[in-house]
């Protein structure tokens, strides 16, 4: 199905073809004042050097894409990467840098966890609802991935998942930071809910930057690209980095102060169990049902 669906491209991009008639964007990048590794002024000289615009979008704090729009030569788009009170992430976009502040300001920052990368104490439904306050695009990344930082996750019932998927804008369908599988079943999620996809690096250097890229027939801003992911007008085109790239860029993530450690350890340990206890139910059914089966086949009825 991905492989005849023209909107999803599993390859390396052309960034210089695809500059010639198209907007592009790397819409997911994070900067040294969370988990990434470069500065903001690297970042728009990377960015400059590629021809592609670029959202940063650091975990829980807004800085760096406020800064971002002093590089007015560099399109870009103002975000943010939330950590909800699951654990889970979810990105929002915003047109204008002041209504990423208001939101910011207003419905998150009161809300923060003790360190930079901690969880929210905000629910994904209480985010989600505080986005729509003002002109923006919600994206759930990575929707499927390790453990409960994607959304398709044992945290969230199948009902609650279905509301959530459906009161956001989209999904992002591939991140260079997920592996191939993952991020094949996140591409068809993409396709079967027919709703906004992105791509981006997720990126934490500057070689990411443009692995996997959004792209579309508009002019080169970060309003008309969002515009363009909005109206299902927007294509994603990239690959995943190598594993030796994957182990480089889990030492820029070290950045994360020592202090928020015990949580994101508790919260490992916690879904860990959870997702055994989910697993041993499974195949405890299984074990069942051949039993039945056996039992059945030895003992017909007549």
């Amino acid at each position: 199905m991905i492989e005849n669906n023209d909107k999803i491209l599993f390859e390396k991009p052309d960034l210089a073809l695809l500059r010639k008639d198209h907007s592009v964007f790397d819409m997911h990048f994070h900067t040294c004042r969370t988990d990434g590794r470069d500065s903001v002024q690297a970042i728009a000289k990377r960015a400059r050097a590629l021809g592609v615009g670029v959202a940063i979008t650091d975990h829980n704090d807004i800085a760096s894409a406020l800064e971002m729009g002093q590089y007015r030569d560099v399109p870009s788009i103002p975000g943010i990467e939330i950590t909800s009170r699951e654990g889970t992430h979810i990105l929002v976009y915003f047109y204008e840098r002041r209504h990423l502040k208001k939101f910011y300001t207003k419905y998150i920052q009161p809300f923060l966890g003790r360190e930079i990368m901690s969880s929210t104490r905000l629910s994904m439904e209480e985010i989600v609802h505080s986005a729509k306050l003002f002109p923006s695009v919600t994206i759930f990344p990575h929707p499927y991935c390790v453990a409960y930082t994607g959304i398709c996750n044992l945290n969230f019932e199948q009902s609650r998942l279905e509301r959530l998927l459906d009161a956001v804008d989209g999904v992002e369908v591939i991140n260079a930071e997920n592996i191939h599988r993952w991020n094949l079943r996140c591409a068809l999620l993409g396709i079967y809910l027919k709703k906004a996809i992105t791509g981006g690096s997720d990126g934490h250097s500057l070689y990411h930057m443009g692995k996997v890229v959004t792209y579309a027939g508009c002019e080169p801003s970060g309003p008309a690209m969002l515009d363009a992911i909005k109206n299902g007008s927007a294509r994603v085109i990239g690959k995943e980095i190598n594993l030796f790239r994957k182990v480089a860029a889990g030492t820029s993530k070290l950045n994360v102060p020592v202090a928020a450690y015990p949580e994101l350890l508790g919260k490992n340990i916690r879904y860990s169990y959870r997702l055994i206890h989910v697993k041993s139910i499974l195949i405890r059914r299984q074990l069942q049902l051949r039993m039945y089966r056996r039992r059945n086949r030895l003992h017909p009825l007549r």
